[in-house]
């Protein structure tokens, strides 16, 4: 199985133990997105207000 560069993206944060994720859908990270939901067992991911508050 060949895996998508989304799909590697979240293999990489996964092996480095990473389980919950904070962020705000859009255009440039959809391809992401549908990714996490493959792995949505495994990753948590919480859905911020807006964008300032994902980094805060």
């Amino acid at each position: 199985m060949q895996l998508s560069g989304a799909q590697i993206i979240i293999e990489c944060l996964l092996e480095q133990g990473v389980d919950t994720i904070f962020g705000y859908p859009g255009g440039a990270v959809l391809p992401l997105y549908d990714a996490l939901y493959q792995y949505r067992d495994r990753m948590r991911h919480i859905l911020t207000s807006h964008e300032q508050g994902a980094s805060h």
